[in-house]
């Protein structure tokens, strides 16, 4: 009889649980990648938390959606979307927007470095950034900052390069049209080299210029009001974000299930770099996906010298550490910190 009533109290336990989970509201979120899909880390570690039940361990209903156009940004802010993915430069810029401001917060950091480079083809003769002069860049919507730092640490006069904007088409470097082109580093570098063409390649790292990658974000609204729900969603995401580096081919198979017309190698490639840049020296103390004040002050600076921002503002409201510090307090992932 004892163990009968034990199992009824189980059972309507269960039950109530999975009626609290149909019923809150709060817990049924959506996230947004920024791009379709594809291996960026933050899309993996998404996929992968939902796929191997993360993200129900902490009792998150999750709808995973992708951006076409770049409406993730949009859709955020009037509330369709609860997080979604930014780079941290873009954090900044919408934050310094004069009229209104555009309150989203970056929650972490999955790019320790600049999520850009710049590559030439082997045939065009161009090995350091002085050998650009007189020959045309090619830039996707505007002039990078990291650009200007480059050409500003190797006396490069930029009256003497034309500047061209070109767009997403990586082709336009293959076809002549341009002699320098600005690319993703996780994709663009490795879709050339598969058109059987050899490139040289040029980093801002190399110069020690600021920069970060891609970024988990929501609104302030989100922070102040669902702090709960936040630190659950990153708590399934931060343990996700190991699994994925621990076991990058199966993470890479969850990653076929969502984009199954991808090449798969190309997407290995995209994952395997992306990866190799979530460490860092704010990493090793304080565990991936973090982030740190110096970082957000040396950006904002470098963006602010070079005229990127709209206005000066307080850099500091751009991101909160608060929910991963609470998170990597715990035993579970105090064990992670490597």
């Amino acid at each position: 009889m004892v163990i009968v009533q034990c199992v009824l109290v189980f059972l309507i336990s269960a039950c109530n649980n999975i009626n609290n989970f149909a019923d809150n509201p709060d817990d049924k979120i959506v996230f947004m990648a920024g791009y379709k899909p594809q291996a960026n880390l933050p899309f993996a570690v998404a996929y992968v938390a939902k796929e191997k039940g993360f993200f129900e361990e902490q009792n998150l209903d999750v709808e995973i959606l992708h951006a076409n156009t770049g409406e993730h940004l949009q859709m955020l802010m009037v509330g369709e979307v609860d997080y979604t993915t930014a780079a941290a430069e873009s954090v900044l810029k919408r934050r310094s927007s004069i009229d209104p401001e555009i309150p989203i917060v970056a929650l972490a950091l999955f790019g320790q470095n600049s999520q850009q480079s710049y590559v030439a083809l082997e045939e065009s003769n161009i090995k350091t950034p002085k050998d650009w002069e007189g020959r045309t860049f090619g830039y996707k919507i505007s002039v990078p900052p990291n650009y200007l730092a480059i050409l500003d640490a190797n006396d490069v006069n930029r009256s003497q390069i034309n500047e061209v904007r070109v767009g997403f088409d990586p082709r336009v470097l293959t076809e002549g049209k341009v002699d320098i082109l600005a690319v993703f580093k996780s994709n663009e570098p490795n879709t050339l080299r598969k058109l059987g063409f050899g490139i040289v390649e040029w980093s801002s790292d190399e110069y020690e210029i600021p920069g970060m990658g891609l970024t988990y974000i929501t609104t302030q609204e989100t922070v102040d009001s669902k702090k709960d729900v936040t630190r659950r969603f990153l708590t399934a995401t931060m343990k996700s974000l190991y699994y994925v580096i621990d076991n990058p081919e199966e993470a890479l198979g969850i990653v076929m299930q969502y984009a199954p017309n991808a090449d798969r190698e190309h997407q290995r490639f995209m994952l395997n770099t992306e990866i190799a840049d979530s460490f860092g020296p704010i990493t090793e103390l304080n565990g991936l996906g973090s982030m740190a004040d110096y970082q957000w002050k040396e950006l904002y600076e470098h963006l602010l010298d070079h005229n990127v921002l709209n206005a000066p503002f307080d850099y500091t409201n751009a991101f909160t550490t608060e929910f991963l510090e609470d998170i990597y307090k715990t035993t579970e992932f105090k064990q992670n910190l490597r």
